[in-house]
């Protein structure tokens, strides 16, 4: 679907509202868990989770980014019930690799993205244990794919933990992320493909950064 002129959500809120509703037309099988990807992807999976009445909890997933453009996704690492995973973005690697790009640049970025994930863990569930995923259908929600490594990281975790089914769902997200992780999970949601696409915060009115605090109340607080 393509997104024509102007934000197609007002918030991350609004986006999740949405994606609930379509998510609410298909028939997910069995006992469904929604995961939020921190920070962004909590307040959207919030609102999956109330539309669709189910236990909702967070995958937390760390970007591995190139050093001077964070926002350029190397790789990702995820962590769940123990399983930690790390996604590398091979051909992003290659390029960078062939321009310069310095041994042992990504070792170092894990290292203290790792240490950042712990952090988070701790932060978020205050010794609350996560949602068990055996035998579960999970929905992965973050607030869009760009170029989709922390989602491939955090289906790649999940899906060693034995759930019955995986689904990917966000409100926006580009072509390529899409197609490559259509083919790991059993279905992809994406309400907005727009083209071209720049970047995910385009989508909304309103793109303010998720705090941890904000992810914390969320998890902590009754559904709305």
């Amino acid at each position: 679907m393509h997104l024509v002129g102007g934000q197609a959500f007002a918030d991350r809120r609004d986006a999740g509202r949405a994606l609930g509703e379509r998510l609410a037309t298909y028939a997910v099988p069995g006992d469904v868990v929604v995961l939020g990807l921190p920070r962004g992807g909590v307040p959207v999976a919030a609102q999956v989770a109330t539309r669709l009445d189910c236990p909702l909890d967070v995958l937390i997933v760390r970007k591995i980014g190139a050093p001077g453009q964070r926002e350029l996704a190397l790789g990702a690492v995820a962590t769940a019930a123990g399983v930690q995973v790390t996604v590398r973005n091979h051909d992003l690697l290659a390029d960078l690799r062939a321009t310069g790009l310095p041994d042992g640049v990504f070792e170092r970025v894990e290292r203290r993205e790792l240490e950042e994930l712990a952090r988070r863990e701790d932060a978020y569930r205050e010794g609350r244990a996560p949602v068990s995923l055996t035998g579960r259908a999970v929905i992965l929600v973050d607030d869009g794919l760009a170029t989709g490594a922390s989602m491939r990281a955090a289906v790649t975790v999940v899906k060693r933990l034995g759930p019955s089914a995986v689904v990917v769902a966000v409100p926006v997200g580009s072509d390529q992320a899409c197609d490559d992780l259509r083919p790991m999970v059993d279905a992809l949601v994406c309400l907005r493909r727009p083209h071209p696409f720049r970047a995910v915060g385009y989508a909304y009115r309103d793109f303010s950064e998720t705090s941890d605090d904000e992810v914390s109340a969320i998890l902590h607080s009754p559904p709305q």
